[in-house]
């Protein structure tokens, strides 16, 4: 199957694979570029959507992601009581430099390097969500418990 993805939704099976789960990356030839053209891709609500958002630390420049629900907002004030330190906001070239992704196809992982990573308390209550694949138009279904365990990230509340 994974001969058929473009190079970086290949990228991100090759990892899924390595955890040990059956997690499949599919192509779709409607945009998942945002949280809603994916619920309306897929067929799922938005909130089911596990968007996963850049930023970056504003004093230390560390990249950050916090896998939010799809209709949620982040609270920037509430994620600097877990951070320790406001969040700025990550360009394109950041994004890319630090994860090897695109905005707009990011996944929760296969990044480049490590990223501290957070995940929206909000997506625990669904038996299944969605999550990008490294293009606008791949993504993957997982169980949020799953999701917590792969990216080793910490449930909070985002807003």
């Amino acid at each position: 199957m994974s001969s058929n993805l473009k190079k970086s939704a290949e990228k991100v099976q090759s990892v899924l694979n390595e955890f040990g789960f059956e997690l499949n990356v599919i192509e779709l030839s409607d945009s998942t570029r945002t949280a809603q053209e994916a619920a309306n891709t897929i067929g799922c609500t938005i909130s089911q959507i596990a968007k996963s958002l850049i930023f970056q630390g504003k004093t230390t420049k560390n990249p950050i992601l916090i896998i939010a629900s799809g209709t949620n907002r982040i609270n920037e004030k509430a994620i600097k009581e877990y951070i320790g330190e406001k969040l700025g906001k990550a360009d394109a070239d950041f994004v890319l430099e630090h994860t090897g992704f695109s905005i707009g196809g990011i996944p929760p992982i296969g990044h480049k390097n490590p990223i501290a990573t957070f995940i929206d308390e909000d997506l625990m209550q669904y038996e299944e969500i969605w999550a990008a694949a490294g293009t606008p138009n791949a993504v993957f279904k997982l169980t949020p418990k799953i999701l917590a365990e792969i990216t080793k990230g910490n449930i909070i509340c985002v807003k």
